[in-house]
């Protein structure tokens, strides 16, 4: 009987695990995996960290070879092979051999459409100046390093601010090269809320990288044919070399000319099995849509991980023999679960953020906790600051981010399995994890904000973002009263502010200016301020707030 053919587009994440599960659950499958690019499988995320030179060698970030798919599974790998068309009605793909220009067709039983998505290129001003680079392939590292190794980049300018622009911006410091970012939005890390994205903004300024914020790149100038200026509506920058990182898009021509049906962010549109909308085609990682767990609703989240996951279940799936939804793999969403390391600060982020739940229509709560990453007396210990956010109807948590320079992915870890499993804030707070000092605090950072939040929610303590401090200050409607000891106050404070220490904060209860429309308590991290508050509330006092996060998380300049 001749064998089952099973038609992979597409290699590097999606493809390659797609093709080797489908082998690995049916062994007698005929694979053929068709990719443009000339290297099938690597580590795309490690991309900035070999220009940086933290990866020394091509190869650590190449996971595996067409050989070694032939050779150890029977896969067949085509690699710098295009699918030109899929033709549906008689299940055959038409594929060009881009060395050579032949045109050939294979037929399928089975397809898997893993075509990713490719970097946004606009249509700026001179923008096919040399030494004008993306970030997406190990073709486009080799280049860009070789360039650096050359010695003649001594100015970068990355345009935007998202997860690979701000790495490759760490790893060309680290190279000694000044590194201006320019980011269209309000602040880096857009997906973030403004607080944490701040937070690491600042970071990466104390570290020597500029950046422009809600400024647009209109255009490049260059000498000799390269690059040797960026035109912004801020003015010129100087570069010897340009990375654009302002996102990707689905590749989803071929797919969309065979009749394959479209959704969010124009990703092809897929069921939690990976079907498309025609039998037997599936589409997995980069050029696929996917389910937000907490809305339900379809969303675009272009990730490694992501498209790992997708992978593998399409394969899974087009390898049945027998389609019976019992044996068939899912998955029912994600939660677009990310971290992010900029020098010497971590960044996570889990679920919805406060703008997207807002966005969404829930009722939300949220909090801004710091705390340690390990117990505090222990060597090492490095803090961290915790953003929850919190549907007040359901108490459900629908997301998290942390920042800082401690440990931040077992706490974003623990927050979006507690989403995923549905939990409640009350069920965070009750979480047994594990405890030793090396690892963690006895109350955890997790188990800290969830009881923080509840505390919240019960009616127990008013707080204040950093953002309205701000704004307040603008317009003189608040009087800050800072609550540490004087030392601390007059090493650094927020401008405005008047200092009563927590110790005195009953004896001194009539220095304070009522007359204000509401009195922020700071303190460092939260706890002083919140005792203080305790004990203005039993003095009698009413339009009492503590600041979220105190002065540690304040994102804003300090005096």
């Amino acid at each position: 009987m001749e064998k089952q053919k099973l038609v992979v587009i597409g290699a590097v994440a999606a493809g390659t695990k797609a093709a080797s599960k489908a082998k690995r659950n049916n062994p007698d499958l005929d694979i053929k995996v068709f990719t443009k690019e000339r290297y099938i499988s690597y580590a795309g995320c490690g991309l900035p960290y070999y220009i940086g030179g933290v990866i020394k060698e091509k190869q650590e970030i190449l996971v595996r070879s067409p050989e070694d798919f032939r050779n150890n599974q029977g896969i067949g790998v085509f690699t710098e092979h295009e699918v030109k068309k899929i033709n549906v009605s008689e299940k055959k793909v038409i594929v060009e051999d881009l060395k050579s220009g032949n045109v050939q067709e294979f037929p399928y039983d089975k397809l898997i459409i893993a075509t990713g998505a490719s970097p946004i290129v606009p249509p700026l001003e001179n923008i096919g100046l040399a030494n004008i680079f993306t970030l997406r392939s190990v073709s486009d590292a080799l280049t860009i390093r070789e360039l650096l190794d050359s010695g003649k980049v001594k100015k970068a300018v990355v345009v935007g601010g998202g997860f690979i622009g701000l790495e490759t911006a760490e790893n060309l410091k680290y190279r000694g090269i000044e590194v201006t970012i320019v980011e269209l939005m309000p602040h880096i890390l857009p997906p973030f809320d403004e607080e944490i994205a701040l937070y690491a903004q600042n970071h990466m300024v104390d570290m020597g990288v500029n950046i422009l914020t809600g400024e647009k790149v209109t255009g490049f100038e260059g000498i000799d044919g390269k690059v040797s200026a960026v035109k912004t509506s801020a003015g010129d920058i100087e570069a010897d070399m340009v990375i654009l990182s302002i996102g990707v898009r689905p590749n989803t021509a071929v797919a969309v000319e065979a009749g394959i049906e479209t959704g969010a962010a124009g990703a092809i549109k897929v069921n939690k099995y990976m079907e498309t909308n025609i039998k037997d085609i599936y589409a997995a990682g980069d050029c696929a849509e996917n389910t937000n767990l907490v809305t339900g609703k379809p969303v675009w989240y272009p990730m490694g991980s992501t498209s790992n996951k997708t992978g593998r279940i399409a394969g899974h799936n087009a390898a049945l023999v027998k389609q019976d939804e019992s044996m068939k793999d899912s998955l029912e969403g994600v939660l677009g679960t990310t971290i992010v390391r900029l020098f010497e600060i971590n960044a996570a982020k889990t679920g919805l953020s406060e703008r997207d739940a807002i966005r969404e229509g829930y009722d939300i709560e949220t909090v801004l906790v710091p705390g340690n990453d390990k117990a505090h007396y222990f060597p090492g210990n490095k803090r961290i600051i915790t953003k929850l956010i919190v549907d007040r109807s359901t108490r459900k948590v629908l997301g998290a981010q942390i920042v800082g320079e401690g440990a931040a992915d077992k706490p974003i870890d623990t927050i979006a399995a507690a989403i995923t499993l549905g939990a409640k804030v009350s069920d965070l707070a009750k979480l047994d994890l594990a405890y030793a000092p090396p690892f963690s605090m006895a109350m955890s950072t997790t188990i800290l904000s969830a009881n923080v939040m509840m505390n919240k929610l019960t009616g127990r303590i008013e707080t204040v973002k950093s953002g309205d401090v701000y704004k307040g200050l603008e317009d003189g409607s608040i009087n800050i009263l800072d609550v540490r000891e004087e030392g601390e106050f007059f090493i650094s404070a927020i401008p405005g502010s008047t200092n009563i220490p927590l110790n005195e904060i009953e004896a001194r209860a009539g220095e304070i200016d009522k007359s204000k429309e509401t009195i922020i308590l700071v303190c460092k991290l939260g706890e002083r301020a919140y005792s203080s508050y305790l004990k203005l509330k039993k003095l009698g006092f009413k339009n009492l707030r503590v600041l979220e996060g105190g002065t540690c998380a304040y994102p804003y300049e300090l005096i």
